[in-house]
């Protein structure tokens, strides 16, 4: 079938060995290795992605808009097929679409240290920067309602209303600790109801897979674009601070091992504010540490709901999988919340670090 699919791009499928590629758990990947050119084919995930025109149309717009405005910025754009389209369906009703692989580039899955962290910072803080005047209207909501906590809040009422005794009773320590931070939530409702910070063109996916890397561990730009939509820079910064910080994933279940690595918090608002410093508000300065506090929260909420629900959206692997996952996603937020009043300090400290470089 693959063969087909590269005939319509205009390759030899003869002249490419095709193997799965990545780490990436939504769409399949594969890496196209001839003799003088290597691909990146990808297969979307349309019981996820239900509109992969809207994928495609959001970034022809943006790479239209670069090529205008920012011609120097590396991004990872689709290739058209022969017939001059950016995606190619299959005889089955699957979508595919072609990238170039970038050459002498490296992907992690882990931020070992604190150079890797702001290298990434910067980069996703660069690419909402070159798009900072950019018309989001422009934009597709590619998965509507991602980061909006009230709709995850209501989704974890309704999981408690209906879930079976068993669960609701093993749950019981962190549902409780769910509700203790209502003002999460609160806050989050006052941001966005009043328009107090902006919309901007958002990644919202920034774990540091996302981020291709050089043989020397500068960032070049940033991939996997197909949640890029309308949302607030909380998305962003958030998600790094949740992905990035401590040195257990959220798959780990001795919670010792899950705390706050401070010197990679201080290198995510460097490098994000080395970018985006001009250009954030002032009241989404006020709010930059709000953004991990926001996240995690919200990703405990949806591992805590779907446990709750029976695990019918994050497929567990052992029982209790989903559980163990919201218990990790708190202990980190516990964490964070401890060490609040040292990050606020920190973000004045790469504020002012940063206006002082630049003077």
């Amino acid at each position: 079938m693959l063969n087909n699919i590269l005939a319509q791009f205009g390759l030899k499928p003869s002249d490419y060995q095709i193997n799965s590629f990545g780490s990436g758990l939504i769409n399949h990947t594969f890496k196209l290795s001839g003799k003088i050119d290597e691909y990146i084919l990808q297969q979307i995930n349309i019981d996820v992605f239900k509109s992969p025109y809207n994928i495609a149309n959001n970034l022809i717009a943006l790479q239209s808009y670069l090529k205008e405005t920012h011609p120097d910025y590396f991004f990872a754009g689709m290739l058209p097929s022969v017939s001059g389209d950016f995606l190619v369906e299959s005889e089955s009703g699957e979508y595919y679409r072609l990238f170039p692989f970038v050459k002498g580039s490296q992907s992690l899955d882990f931020v070992s240290e604190e150079r890797q962290a702001f290298e990434a910072a910067k980069q996703f803080g660069k690419f909402t920067f070159v798009l900072k005047d950019f018309n989001i209207s422009l934009l597709a909501y590619t998965l509507v309602d991602f980061h909006n906590l009230n709709l995850r809040f209501e989704q974890f009422n309704k999981a408690c209303n209906n879930a079976i005794n068993e669960r609701i009773v093993r749950a019981s320590a962190e549902i409780k600790e769910v509700y203790n931070c209502l003002d999460i939530l609160q806050t989050y409702n006052k941001l966005t109801a009043n328009n107090a910070i902006p919309l901007r063109v958002i990644h919202h996916d920034t774990k540091i897979s996302n981020v291709l890397f050089d043989d020397k561990q500068n960032g070049l730009c940033v991939i996997d674009l197909d949640t890029v939509m309308p949302g607030y820079f909380l998305s962003d910064v958030g998600d790094m601070m949740r992905t990035y910080l401590s040195p257990a994933n959220e798959e780990e279940t001795d919670l010792s091992k899950v705390y706050i690595r401070e010197n990679v918090f201080s290198a995510i608002c460097q490098g994000y504010l080395s970018e985006m410093r001009n250009v954030l508000t002032a009241e989404e300065k006020r709010y930059f540490v709000f953004s991990g506090e926001l996240m995690i929260y919200m990703q405990a909420i949806r591992f805590l709901t779907d446990y709750l629900n029976n695990d019918i959206y994050y497929e567990p692997k052992y029982p209790d999988h989903n559980l163990n996952r919201a218990k990790n996603q708190l202990k980190l937020l516990n964490e964070y919340l401890q060490a609040k009043e040292k990050f606020e300090r920190l973000v004045m400290e790469a504020d002012e670090n940063i206006t002082a470089t630049n003077n």
